[in-house]
């Protein structure tokens, strides 16, 4: 009998603003965090667990395998066979999916899949003649301090060559940052700074809202007795954003501070079954993990739309319609242009017969999409929202408003996501 594959919960940890909450933690750390809270969320026996995957971006040389690592840290037998996987922002969602699949091949049953990131801790190098000789040190050394000193001073350039770097946020073949890519892609498909704005004052609003209700309770553990996050501005106005300055392209870009996604720390998991082990083990699943689809356009001049690219796989896939059949979208929001302007090609046949050979994924109900909240305002840890888009939607089928979700998402070089989830009758 073919397996089905079932999303039984998901957490996160609060997401918070860089250099904040978080500052004083490694990366490994927010993963044990996340981990541990879906341990004690579900009451999970960590011995039943078959592999765990977790996804990360920047990643700190001594934790390379982060996944192996927290998992250790926080209680997992030594047994449990532990992978990380990296794929810009949609890192967590291809660890999502990475085990499912094995899900699917009959190589496991119970996966636990997440991933986290932080920009308080980034692994900062020196320049690459510096760090040449360095490493050529020791051999110069058997001459004496003095022969090492020269050998380390030969040929550097000041203080150029002294200078510390860090992880660039640029793009590596195109050179360019996101933000650049996305005031392009806004003017491309006529996206204006007052459609962005209120696009971003909506998701702050209903971010707000969404936990002042109480919506993220069961979905964010608590971390040092704190689960509000911190980049969530329920008091922000349209003036207020109004009077921001272009963040990329100046003077003249369209893409600000406020319509842009902030550097964020945190983490995430999801405990996925086999639907037969699942029921066996006594858990009532949130959702079906249906089908999903992963998308590349050209890094230069379609940077950020793979998520409209991979909404048109995936619904042709599992023949449906955005209108008819979907009621829940999750979509990622790295720019409120970045957004709107995919919203703009799915509804395009031009786009569609461009790049998704003439399927037309529809227009877009902006009712059905993130009404607690998205990247803008929750946060965005690169390694961790996938996994997060995963739990929302399957919370929001579980509390009954629909039987589809679509989650869709960018990521850097022009790769792309999207995801269905259908409701687990009980």
């Amino acid at each position: 009998m073919l397996k089905r594959v079932v999303v039984v919960d998901g957490v996160r940890i609060p997401f918070q603003l860089s250099q904040t909450m978080y500052k004083k933690d490694l990366a490994v750390d927010l993963a044990q965090m996340a981990l541990k809270g879906l341990l004690v969320k579900t009451a999970l026996d960590p011995a039943l667990v078959d592999h765990i995957l977790y996804g990360t971006v920047i990643q700190e040389p001594k934790t390379s395998n982060i996944a192996r690592e927290a998992a250790i840290n926080c209680g997992f037998p030594v047994s449990v066979p532990s992978h990380t996987v990296t794929m810009a922002c949609i890192s967590s969602s291809v660890a999502v999916t990475d085990g499912a699949e094995k899900i699917l091949s009959g190589r496991a049953d119970v996966v636990v899949a997440g991933g986290c990131e932080t920009f308080s801790d980034l692994p900062i190098r020196f320049s690459k003649p510096l760090r040449t000789k360095l490493l050529g040190l020791a051999k110069a050394s058997k001459g004496g301090a003095l022969a090492a000193a020269a050998h380390m001073l030969k040929g550097l350039r000041f203080p150029a060559d002294l200078a510390p770097e860090a992880p660039a946020i640029a793009n590596y073949t195109t050179g360019e940052v996101m933000g650049h890519s996305a005031d392009r892609l806004a003017a491309r498909f006529g996206v204006s700074r007052a459609d962005q704005d209120a696009y971003a004052l909506r998701s702050h609003h209903k971010a707000a809202a969404a936990h002042a209700s109480g919506w993220y309770g069961g979905e964010v553990v608590p971390v040092r007795g704190e689960t509000l996050e911190n980049n969530v501005k329920g008091d922000t106005t349209l003036e207020k954003m109004a009077g921001l300055k272009p963040a990329f392209v100046k003077p003249h870009g369209t893409i600000t501070a406020a319509t842009a996604s902030p550097l964020t720390d945190g983490a995430s998991a999801v405990l996925l079954m086999s639907e037969e082990r699942a029921l066996a083990l006594g858990y009532v699943p949130k959702a079906y993990l249906l089908d999903w689809s992963y998308s590349a356009v050209d890094p230069f001049e379609d940077l950020l739309l793979g998520p409209a690219v991979a909404a048109a796989q995936v619904l042709r896939s599992a023949r449906l319609s955005l209108a008819n059949d979907v009621d829940v979208v999750e979509f990622h929001e790295a720019f409120a242009g970045q957004v709107l302007a995919n919203f703009e090609a799915m509804r395009s046949q031009k786009f569609a017969d461009a790049y998704t050979g003439g399927f037309c994924v529809g227009e877009m109900e902006l009712a059905k999409v993130n009404p607690y909240g998205g990247s803008l305002s929750l946060g965005h840890p690169f390694g961790a929202t996938g996994a997060r888009l995963v739990t929302t939607a399957a919370n929001r089928l579980a509390a009954g408003e629909g039987k589809y979700a679509l989650l869709a998402a960018c990521a850097d070089g022009g790769l792309g996501h999207a995801c269905l989830l259908e409701r687990y009758e009980k």
